[in-house]
């Protein structure tokens, strides 16, 4: 019973420390150039996600996702859609945790989506989660830093990095995509 009441009293730090966070939501100005840092910084990181990223029928940037969890966690971030290199829409990530987790943590994520059927339907959806509406393949980078072939055969790629490189062992499931009405 106490560990019962000691999780919904986390869960309620949690969401409330989130709770500001998509409530100040970002203009389309600084969500734009909060995106075309992200993919500068992502191309610095990987040639072999440049020239994926340059074949994608669309590029989804989250700039910044923020983390936190003690136990049960919750992540929230912003971003935008880019077709032909123009915005077309702007979208929030979700998501949330329970396990071993303790802190806080800024990733940036890119979702590309390869061909024009897989995009088409990621925009008619009214609220698209990773896993259940479509598998998303995390990519790694191998030796001399390119993407493994099988990934590259994949209908929708997604990388997750901070300014330091790609992150490791980390998961787009479970997150839940909406798009943002501004």
């Amino acid at each position: 019973m106490a560990n019962r009441v000691l999780m919904i009293w986390v869960l309620g730090i949690v969401l409330g420390l989130l709770q500001p966070i998509a409530a100040v939501a970002a203009s389309k100005e600084e969500i734009d150039a909060k995106v075309q840092e992200a993919i500068e910084n992502f191309h610095k990181h990987t040639s072999a996600g440049k020239r994926l990223a340059e074949k994608a029928a669309g590029m989804l940037v989250f700039p910044s996702v923020f983390k936190a969890g003690i136990g049960i966690g919750g992540e929230y971030g912003e971003g935008a859609l880019l077709v032909n290199g123009n915005t077309v829409a702007y979208y929030s990530t979700a998501a949330a945790s329970i396990g071993f987790q303790l802190g806080a943590q800024v990733k940036s994520q890119i979702v590309l989506f390869m061909n024009q059927k897989v995009l088409d339907s990621f925009r008619k959806s009214q609220g698209w989660q990773a896993g259940v509406d479509g598998s998303v393949a995390l990519a790694t980078l191998g030796a001399g830093g390119e993407i493994n072939t099988d990934t590259m055969k994949e209908p929708i790629i997604g990388f997750i990095f901070s300014n330091k490189g790609l992150m490791y062992n980390l998961t787009f499931e479970g997150s839940k995509i909406t798009r943002i009405e501004r």
